[in-house]
């Protein structure tokens, strides 16, 4: 019998901020020049990005065009995400603010003495412990697009947040796979 090859795909984290950009821009049409212009990514690292995901069965393509399957990636993004990309925390630094410290959270959670989560960022405006984003490009999409600077807030508070913060970005997620 021929032994079989272990070409096993795996999900890298730029597939997930692909997957959340795409989600962040609701039902509709999507193409892979409008996904790379809102991610800051390459025409062909969304490609490959979305090529990965479809692998995972975490997306679909229907007539050729990029379609979240919002049931797995909701269990995905939930239950085995924070696992997959764990938080990598830096220095103090000045960026984009994530995770609680971010709209929508930021009006749920108050803030404490402790200097807040940021994506490092040369353009950004608050001083904070350093959190890595999902891809180099996260905190500059961020601040062009707030629906997905939101989402990736979201999940940053679910992978890095305590309780409190987890469970109010779980609640606040769910509207996005209704």
């Amino acid at each position: 019998m021929p032994a079989l090859s272990n070409r096993q795909s795996a999900l890298k984290p730029q597939d997930l901020y692909v997957l959340l950009a795409l989600l962040s821009r609701g039902s509709g049409s999507h193409n892979y020049q409008g996904l790379a212009d809102q991610t800051g990514m390459a025409v062909s690292a969304v490609h490959a990005s979305l090529k990965r995901a479809v692998a995972a069965r975490l997306v679909s393509l229907q007539e050729r065009r990029p379609v979240v399957l919002k049931a797995p990636l909701r269990e995905f993004l939930i239950h085995g995400a924070k696992y997959a990309f764990a938080p990598v925390w830096g220095p103090l630094a000045r960026g984009v603010p994530t995770g609680y410290a971010a709209a929508p959270l930021n009006t749920r959670i108050a803030p404490s003495g402790d200097p807040p989560p940021v994506w490092p960022y040369a353009k950004g405006t608050v001083r904070g412990l350093s959190l890595a984003p999902l891809y180099p490009a996260v905190p500059g999409a961020a601040l062009r697009d707030e629906k997905l600077h939101a989402l990736l807030s979201l999940f940053d508070a679910v992978r890095a947040g305590q309780a409190r913060e987890r469970e109010a970005a779980l609640q606040l997620i769910e509207p996005y796979f209704e």
